[in-house]
């Protein structure tokens, strides 16, 4: 059943948008569902970057069905949008897609070898799939079913009538450029693009035409493409002629009867928050400067006799250990791509947990098991009730949406030590499900199911992102050459160790034992704490877990030494060690 309760999280920037978002939509349009939207062009990859576009609206719009309002989030699939340039690196394309240029994108045939049907629909069903795996509920217009149906008909042949008034507003921002600000980074045509939302960027206004200024471009009759020019246009018969500077092609049709075109994009978005009725719509930092979308957009949408929406600008999305995204080159992470490796919760926590206007990065690398640590942290204090109110806010919503709890592993292990069993099992499970049952030999997991779908999330993220030269590779025979050179201390804390294994064999007592044995050599208490002990304990148990990480896997680092030890068993590390 749907959460329905007044909010009571009013630290958290999702809560204070939600009230907002009520009383807008109250004043506008009392007793209609909330209305908020997204913009998603499927140019190519639909990246993690672009999920901001959506997320945002998602949690505002989750927070005020908690609160038992109606709401619809809608999602704009911009497919009729122009295809601008052929991505690099996206495979079953090549430079023979550089002659749909110009055509809409579902126009555009899908890469080689794919299921779908066009370009648009190739990149826009992973993207849905994704949505679906984190509890995202959404309606999708697309925009060519909308546009080749006729439902904007009245909306472009009312642009067309305003096309002066459009232009004068236009020209307000033609020439101006935006001020020097203060930026944190450097913003690159890359970064742009990335940050748009919805629509291209780059699309031109409407205006150099020899015969005035007209909002809306016809798709050509003959090649499909948009390199068209409006020439003539009358009002009272709507007859429009262009011509296609592509092929050469030119027609006379009548608008109010023609379906293949669409307005420019500075004027198609704000048509469409007048049509739907939009109250939130979040957009990307580019906006903040004159002349963009959303602030000319904001003038323009008072010719259709709509207001703007509330509209928080959001940051840059970056990845950690990767270059800066751009949903025009190959290979930039997609939300499915970061699904691989992480559960919907983590993903979707870290979108709740910082305001839109704060940047934030998303690991892929080794930081993602620090990510997964501080989660952990924070699920167990919101266990015990000592997690911060904005703490726990963003945390429900990690979890849960209005319509309940996202499926979750039933036996959370740490996220290291799912990945260092993955990597030291190489895909055999039967071994896998050996080690993780001896980490808590009070509680053994049963099967390994209980630990998915984490586990599998940690062996893809050891499969795809940990180069070959970093994974764990045990020892076949032991290292007799270093074993004898070993000196009396080196032979000591071995011989500490291995009478201890059989005591301590589990991942608590593992880690008793390899950090007790350099105390113990020192004259200090097993239990002694790093505050009782003198600085030059660290300098030596660092000396000694870089002996058993060369005796047991041949390098100076590795997985956690109790999970090592664990995956490697009692009888082979006794080998390795020498006994």
């Amino acid at each position: 059943m749907p959460i329905v309760a007044q909010s009571t999280e009013t630290t958290d920037w999702v809560s204070r948008f939600a009230d907002e978002v009520i009383a807008e939509s109250e004043r506008r349009a009392p007793g209609k569902p909330v209305v908020v939207a997204s913009g998603l062009s499927p140019s190519g990859p639909i990246h993690l970057g672009n999920l901001r576009e959506v997320m945002t609206p998602h949690l505002v719009a989750d927070e005020v069905r908690r609160r038992g309002h109606q709401v619809r989030h809608l999602i704009s699939w911009d497919d009729y949008d122009r295809y601008r340039k052929v991505p690099n690196g996206i495979a079953g394309v090549d430079d023979s897609w550089a002659e749909h240029i110009g055509k809409p994108l579902t126009s555009v045939p899908a890469p080689k070898g794919s299921a779908h049907p066009n370009w648009a629909e190739h990149f826009k069903a992973a993207m849905v799939e994704a949505l679906t795996e984190m509890g995202v509920e959404f309606d999708g217009i697309s925009q060519t079913a909308q546009y080749t149906s006729g439902v904007y008909r009245e909306q472009i042949l009312h642009a067309m009538r305003h096309r002066r008034d459009i232009d004068a507003i236009l020209a307000q921002y033609r020439t101006k450029k935006a001020p020097a600000k203060k930026s944190q980074k450097p913003v690159d045509e890359a970064e742009l693009e990335a940050a748009e939302g919805s629509g291209a960027a780059a699309e031109d206004d409407g205006s150099g035409s020899a015969a005035g200024y007209f909002p809306y471009k016809p798709y050509c009759g003959n090649c499909e493409k948009d390199l068209t020019t409006v020439t003539a246009y009358d009002d009272d018969s709507t007859e429009l002629t262009y011509a296609c500077t592509a092929c050469g092609f030119s027609e006379t049709v009548r608008l109010s009867e023609f379906n293949r075109g669409k307005l420019v994009w500075k004027v198609d978005w704000p048509m469409r928050w007048a049509y739907e009725g939009v109250i939130f719509e979040p957009s990307g930092v580019d906006h903040s400067s004159p002349g963009s979308s959303f602030q000319v957009g904001g003038q323009i949408v008072g010719i259709f006799d709509g207001e703007q929406p509330i509209g928080p600008m959001y940051a840059f999305v970056g990845i950690s250990g990767m270059a800066k995204m751009s949903s025009s080159k190959g290979g930039v992470p997609t939300p499915a791509d970061a699904l691989q490796i992480m559960e919907p919760q983590l993903l979707r926590w870290l979108y709740a947990r910082r305001r839109p206007n704060q940047s934030f990065k998303i690991a892929f690398d080794q930081e993602i098991q620090r990510l997964y640590d501080e989660w952990d942290r924070l699920d167990a204090k919101v266990a015990d009730g000592s997690a911060l109110p904005a703490d726990i806010a963003a945390h429900s919503r990690a979890v849960r949406t209005a319509a309940g709890e996202l499926p979750r592993t039933p036996r959370p292990l740490p996220y290291r030590t799912l990945a260092s069993v993955a990597d030291i099992t190489a895909g055999h499970e039967d071994q896998a499900l050996r080690i993780l049952s001896e980490l808590d030999p009070a509680d053994p997991l049963g099967a390994l199911d209980e630990a998915r779908p984490r586990y599998d999330k940690a062996e893809a993220w050891i499969n795809t992102h940990v180069p070959a030269d970093q994974r764990t590779i045990v020892r076949d025979e032991p290292d007799a050459e270093l074993l004898k050179s070993l000196d009396e201390r080196g032979r000591a804390s071995l011989r500490l160790l291995l009478d201890g294994l059989a005591g301590h064999w589990s991942l608590d007592g593992l880690t008793h034992l390899v950090y007790g044995v350099p105390k113990l050599q020192a004259g200090f208490s097993a239990d002694a704490t790093p505050k009782e002990l003198p600085p030059e304990i660290k300098t030596a148990q660092r000396s000694f877990f870089a002996l058993l990480y060369h005796l047991l896997v041949g390098r100076d680092t590795g997985p956690r030494l109790p999970t090592l030890l664990l995956a490697v068993g009692q009888d082979r590390v006794r080998t390795l060690l020498g006994e």
